[in-house]
């Protein structure tokens, strides 16, 4: 048996959030030894979701389509455009039921330590996105962690200048915490409680 085989799959493991050197190890054989058909369907559902998933031309969520279904809804209130982190976090709002506007995905959060800036959030295309003359409330929906809080208040300093209202979640959700650590009666009471943004 070639090591490196093994080893590969212990390191791929370990890019999941979460998992160790431990866990990563206990996976790949649980993997190989006792689930191997359903390793086969993980393998597969891998390959098919980064071979068909890309951005949504429009909020830059995971869609397999151009437009994500949100965006192409023609229901969906225009005036609203909520500002998210990650897809997750756009699909954790939508299972509360409480929001009919639109996204914008930015696919990470301020990070100076980390040289994460305003550019690799996408935030041109936020401000071009807000400014459209259709949006007239931005919602900040960012973690509520020192990250979160600091995108959130860069963003809205940014959006108040183009002449936009700009409301954050309610502090229901617990200051620390990420969105996906978040009961979802908790975060729909967040999302009907939002606030003003004093920037």
């Amino acid at each position: 048996m070639r090591q490196d085989r093994i080893q590969n799959l212990i390191d791929a493991l370990r890019v999941l959030p979460g998992v160790g050197p431990k866990s990563a190890q206990r996976l790949a054989f649980t993997l190989l030894q006792n689930e191997r058909e359903g390793a086969q369907q993980l393998a597969d559902a891998i390959d098919d979701a980064l071979t068909h998933l890309r951005h949504c031309e429009k909020c830059y969520t995971l869609t397999d389509q151009a437009l994500c279904q949100v965006c192409a809804n023609p229901k969906r209130n225009e005036a609203l455009l909520c500002v998210v982190q990650s897809p997750m976090d756009q699909l954790l709002i939508e299972q509360t039921m409480t929001y009919n506007g639109l996204y914008f995905v930015l696919m990470g959060k301020l990070n100076p330590l980390d040289g994460v800036g305003p550019q690799d959030i996408g935030m041109d295309a936020l401000l071009k996105r807000a400014a459209d003359g259709v949006v007239t409330e931005v919602i900040l929906a960012t973690h509520f962690t020192n990250e979160g809080e600091l995108t959130a208040h860069y963003l809205g300093e940014q959006l108040i200048q183009k002449g936009l209202r700009v409301t954050r979640l309610a502090k229901g959700v617990p200051v620390g915490s990420e969105l996906e650590q978040v009961d979802l009666g908790t975060l729909a009471q967040a999302m009907t409680g939002r606030r003003n943004t004093n920037m």
